[in-house]
């Protein structure tokens, strides 16, 4: 998957200022503070942090105290429990800054997570998949259709007018219902058409711009709201912190959603968005993984009293067959004890992987996956409640998730483990995921990130 060629070079610094070279960037300023970050358990872990900390920041100090995989996927969250919202912290953004919008009295929370779908506009190959070609126009002498890369370019720039446009269900202020109306997103903010689907000035009304306010998802529409689907957002002021000032919108269906959530949130921070995208991939070229060239690496000699350097390539090759040999013989009844181990332990090697979640509903799942990124290939498995000896394996695809059951077959006194009625089989639960993460084989596509849950 190719990801979105720098649009504008001359808009970026010649060195992006890479925020995690400095982990722990308590030197940058003197004063702290002490902030709550929760994980999706409901676990927390308070910290003291500098008060000019960013999103980014914090990730990154979260990923080195529980040992995470940095994969550029974890993600700081604003959740408002009383207003049953939540949004994404973009990287940049101070969170000193995000709190001070929070009231006195409405336990706001600071969530880390993982959230693939967070730049996966840049890296899309097609315009489709995030901006369906019926509620996008191009204001500008452009002929044609444009490809991926033309579309988020005319996003970033701000001398070009992009146009969303489409109907949405939205609340009506002070009433309970909902009606449908046909919505304009321009640069210069969010408008409905008081006539049909007329864009006329006079027919415009204005609703909200961008530059302090915040778009979030409900996350219990229907429940809280009446919401008619349950594709809901809503546009927030910083500073307003009851339901009563929310813009509430509803689509009706995710792609909908993800497509004008996504405009906004390119219309409010333009360029800012693909200097956070890019910055961790800089981060990669500047700074390998070792610091020692190979070929710099040399065959020692440790019997004797003293240690010396083999010159002769002939004899550092045979140190070299001998060394593995004398491993080799130590450690046979190791590995022929860990066999016996691993025999009767096979059915369970599953339990210790970062992507089976062992008693999680179908909706808890469907739930999890929604909350790391409905992109393809976001995946879990857990164990199957209507079968107590099957498991299920949940997948997202065309920002959908599908439920497919892992039968277990048995055979010659054997147990293995099948998705397509038994022409595929394993003899464990991590064979058959790293197979599908490899081969698309009976799923609509291979499995290409694990909903992860940690303990802070």
């Amino acid at each position: 998957m190719g990801h979105v060629p720098n649009p504008f070079p001359e808009l970026l610094p010649s060195s992006v200022s890479l925020v995690s070279e400095c982990l722990l960037p308590w030197t940058k300023s003197s004063a702290t503070q002490v902030i709550k970050v929760y994980s999706e358990d409901n676990t927390s872990r308070a910290v003291e942090v500098p008060s000019d900390i960013t999103a980014r920041d914090i990730c990154q100090l979260f990923i080195l105290k529980n040992h995470c995989i940095d994969d550029h996927s974890w993600t700081l969250f604003e959740q408002i429990p009383h207003m049953s919202i939540e949004r994404t912290i973009e990287d940049h953004e101070s969170v000193m800054e995000v709190q001070s919008g929070w009231g006195m009295d409405s336990h706001c929370c600071l969530y880390f997570r993982k959230n693939y779908a967070k730049y996966e506009f840049f890296k899309k190959p097609l315009v489709s998949d995030f901006f369906p070609e019926h509620m996008v126009s191009i204001s500008s002498e452009t002929n044609g259709i444009m490809n991926h890369s033309q579309l988020i370019q005319t996003f970033l720039s701000s001398s070009s007018c992009p146009e969303i446009h489409g109907f949405l269900h939205a609340k009506e202020h002070g009433r309970k219902s909902w009606k449908k109306f046909y919505f304009v997103l321009r640069r210069s903010g969010l408008y409905f058409s008081n006539k049909g689907t007329s864009k006329e000035p006079r027919h415009l009304q204005f609703i909200a711009e961008f530059s302090d306010s915040d778009v979030y998802t409900l996350l219990s529409g229907k429940k809280v709201y009446g919401a008619p689907t349950d594709y809901g957002f809503c546009v927030k002021a910083s500073k307003l912190n009851s339901a009563r000032d929310l813009k509430l919108l509803c689509a009706d269906d995710e792609q909908t959603r993800t497509c004008w959530v996504t405009a906004m949130r390119l219309f409010k921070y333009g360029m800012q968005l693909y200097q956070n995208f890019i910055q961790p991939h800089q981060k990669q070229k500047s700074s390998p993984m070792r610091s020692i060239s190979e070929n710099s690496l040399v065959a020692m000699d440790f019997s004797g009293h003293k240690t010396r350097v083999i010159e002769n390539p002939s004899e550092a090759l045979s140190v070299a067959v001998e060394e593995g040999l004398s491993w080799r013989s130590k450690n046979l009844m190791i590995l022929l004890l860990s066999d016996i181990r691993i025999s009767c332990s096979s059915l369970a090697i599953h339990v210790a992987q970062p992507w089976f979640h062992s008693k999680l509903s179908r909706d808890e799942a469907q739930k999890l996956i929604t909350q790391q990124g409905l992109i393809d290939g976001v995946f879990l498995v857990r164990d199957s409640q209507s079968n107590p000896r099957t498991f299920v394996l949940s997948l997202c695809h065309t920002q959908k998730i599908k439920h497919f059951q892992i039968v277990p077959v048995e055979e010659n006194g054997e147990l293995f483990y099948s998705l397509d009625d038994g022409h595929t089989r394993f003899t464990d639960l991590l064979q058959l995921v790293e197979f599908y993460q490899l081969n698309r084989g009976v799923l609509p596509c291979k499995l290409k990130h694990h909903c992860a849950r940690i303990t802070l």
